[in-house]
């Protein structure tokens, strides 16, 4: 404990000493806090704008990435699509190619759709009435048809070249009635002159053909299968020799 002296002697130090002075001295003393705090106030300052450049950065990263990811799902969505639409046209090319195999494997198939038994008396090629009759019903129905094939099969009683010859007259004058009086384009009419040579029926190759004993031009309407896919086909129309088709 101080004597009373010396608190005297202290107090009367400070008293003796100059108020300029004192405040120099408390300066000299707090300087280097002063300074280091500022020095702290600087690396603080320096934190916190290196948080914020670092928290830019991140940001900026972020946005970034979610630019990419958004830019990828856009390709997969497009890849996507574009896969779609290559599948819609393999299977349209698909389904065209089949149609294509099909045309083509039907352009040669032909079925009867009816047939005719015109008959002539003596041999003559000279059509009665009774036949040109047959003849317009047949022309009639094949008007506006299209796909369609006349066979025109001649036949004649007579042995060797004078059967061929007479029935080649008699199938001229058929093709000759339909083509001047129906129109019937000559491509479409397909004839041979068989004179007394009997052909199995299509389906009948094992029963032996019967000898041919009156003079006769046999018609068959074929069709194409292409045909009867475009229009109705004429199905169950009745044959003119009175027997219904199925």
């Amino acid at each position: 404990m101080a004597s009373p002296s010396t608190t005297v002697a202290k107090e009367g130090f400070w008293g003796r000493v100059n108020p300029l002075a004192r405040k120099t001295w408390v300066k000299r003393q707090t300087n280097p806090i002063n300074d280091r705090l500022g020095e702290l106030d600087e690396v603080s300052a320096k934190n916190a704008t290196d948080i914020k450049d670092v928290d830019g950065r991140a940001q900026a990263g972020i946005r970034q990435a979610q630019t990419v990811a958004d830019a990828a799902s856009q390709t997969a969505t497009a890849a996507g699509a574009q896969a779609q639409q290559a599948g819609s046209i393999a299977q349209g090319a698909d389904i065209h190619v089949n149609k294509l195999n099909s045309t083509v494997n039907g352009l040669d198939q032909y079925r009867q759709v009816t047939e005719a038994e015109v008959a002539f008396r003596g041999g003559q090629p000279v059509l009665s009435a009774a036949a040109r009759k047959q003849l317009d019903d047949l022309a009639a129905s094949v008007t506006g048809q299209k796909g369609y094939i006349l066979e025109v099969e001649a036949h004649s009683p007579a042995a060797g070249s004078a059967g061929i010859q007479n029935s080649e007259r008699l199938a001229a004058v058929v093709e000759r009635y339909l083509v001047t009086q129906h129109q019937i384009p000559v491509y479409r009419l397909h004839s041979v002159a068989l004179g007394n040579v009997q052909v199995a029926a299509a389906g009948d190759e094992n029963t032996k053909p019967v000898r041919v004993r009156t003079s006769s031009v046999h018609i068959r309407l074929m069709e194409n299968s292409l045909a009867a896919q475009e229009a109705a086909p004429p199905q169950g129309v009745a044959s003119l020799t009175g027997t219904e088709l199925p």
